[in-house]
């Protein structure tokens, strides 16, 4: 019996550090699973042609702007390059600009349907982009705004905004109200301790939604390459190029897709990590 009592709590010592090892092996393969390919796009995209169509290949970049400035005077990717960056800077302020009030009202005010709003919001996403894309077409089509940045930016918009706004919306809930009427009492009208209490402690969930839209924006092509011709996106324009384009260019292609996401969240890390609850050191 004694035994038994003394060899219980040394079994759940293995059956805890098991799973803590079984833990650590599966973070260690879901970040192995993410960068390797960022890597290996990388390492492509920082080599020669010679080298990104030899054989064998290269573990380590050689350090030749080759095939970045083969991918740079490819015609037409300057253009769409800039379209992506416009679009997407367009649809991270819409998404922000629409989503933040509306998570602000959905949190502070009380108002009938309020649930049904909700889930309406969330009901948006439900409708696959593919079977939208003709009644798009012909609606861009009428309004003038097919193959411009502002519709391609209202359509990513649409496909950010419902996750901004609930976002948001949890965000705000999380904030006291007794901070607001605090303010009011000082003598702030709503907007003043808005902007004054809520805000600061709004941030990082406005740049986490930012984030999202942002990201959204840039990694979308079935829009960008429906609805668009002459002013395609990035992603866009090397789909359609797939086809016939070169190793170096998708290489480099790849690559231009990836650093400025990476650098957009190196530059909002500190919301993000404080929104974690993580400390920015």
């Amino acid at each position: 019996m004694t035994a038994a009592a003394d060899t219980a709590p040394l079994a759940r010592e293995r059956t805890v550090s098991a799973g803590r090892w079984l833990m650590y092996g599966a973070i260690g393969f879901l970040c192995l699973w993410v960068l390797v390919p960022i890597y290996l796009i990388m390492v492509n995209a920082l080599s020669s042609p010679d080298a990104v169509n030899g054989w064998p290949k290269q573990f380590y970049p050689t350090f030749d702007l080759g095939s970045l400035s083969f991918f740079i005077q490819f015609q037409g990717v300057a253009w769409a390059l800039f379209n992506s960056i416009v679009v997407a800077l367009l649809t991270t302020v819409l998404a922000i600009g629409l989503g933040a009030p509306a998570g602000y009202a959905l949190a502070r005010f009380r108002f009938r349907g309020k649930e049904s709003f909700r889930l309406l919001v969330l009901m948006t996403r439900a409708f696959p982009l593919p079977l939208l894309a003709l009644p798009l077409a012909v609606l861009f089509i009428r309004t003038g705004l097919d193959d411009t940045q502002i519709g391609l930016a209202l359509v990513h918009t649409t496909l950010a905004l419902p996750f901004s706004i609930l976002i948001t919306f949890s965000l705000f809930m999380s904030i006291p109200f007794e901070l607001e009427e605090a303010a009011f009492t000082l003598g702030c009208t709503r907007f003043q301790a808005f902007r004054k209490v809520v805000m600061p402690l709004a941030l990082p969930g406005i740049a986490a939604s930012g984030v999202f839209a942002f990201v959204t924006s840039w990694n979308e092509v079935f829009a960008a390459a429906v609805l668009t011709i002459q002013n395609r996106t990035l992603t866009a324009f090397l789909l359609t190029s797939l086809d016939y384009s070169p190793m170096p260019l998708k290489f480099a292609g790849g690559a231009a897709l990836v650093v400025p996401a990476l650098i957009f969240l190196f530059l909002v890390r500190k919301y993000l990590f404080a929104l974690w609850g993580i400390a920015n050191r």
